[in-house]
């Protein structure tokens, strides 16, 4: 079976964090845990992670998801190119569409059957090993600036929030 990277799970049930490492040990090459994610950032900044799957409430008693959606645009601030999906005890879609609007890439309710987190995750991954590399979105991003603006420069420019002299030289090296 292929194998998918790091993941980070990050919930403040460990009971959860040992069902999560043994379900996903074969489909990751290595399945980090944490039971507190104000420790998230340091340890990404020791760790290369492939994917997040962080639980929506962290306080006892507290089942808004808030806790989840300020570390989700934390993590969408700070390492936007690692895929975050959502995890929660709370069958909730208003905020399951709220996470995906600030950039989760799924949302899973616990309890979860086996076979669909590994399914979701996995999909999750391909997704991720599909995107299109940077400079290839840069250049159609502004080839759409300057369809947009008729070939006005300053336009297309302004548009970009770059100045002409940047458009210009970003002109330059895709050619």
């Amino acid at each position: 079976m292929e194998k998918y990277g790091t993941l980070l799970a990050v919930d403040d049930n460990t009971g959860i964090l040992t069902a999560l490492k043994y379900c996903l040990n074969e489909v990751f090459d290595k399945v980090l845990t944490l039971d507190e994610p104000d420790k998230m950032m340091a340890l990404l900044q020791q760790e290369a992670v492939d994917m997040i799957l962080l639980d929506m409430n962290f306080s006892l008693g507290v089942n808004s998801g808030q806790e989840g959606i300020f570390w989700l645009q934390t993590l969408q601030k700070r390492h936007p190119d690692i895929p975050v999906v959502l995890l929660t005890a709370y069958a909730d879609v208003p905020l399951a569409v709220k996470g995906l609007k600030n950039g989760a890439s799924d949302f899973i309710t616990k309890p979860w059957d086996n076979e669909e987190l590994v399914h979701k995750l996995t999909d999750v991954m391909k997704k991720q090993r599909e995107l299109e590399p940077l400079d290839k979105l840069e250049s159609d991003h502004i080839q759409r600036a300057l369809d947009k603006s008729h070939g006005n420069m300053s336009k297309a420019a302004e548009m970009l929030g770059i100045t002409r002299q940047t458009l210009y030289n970003k002109l330059k090296k895709m050619s």
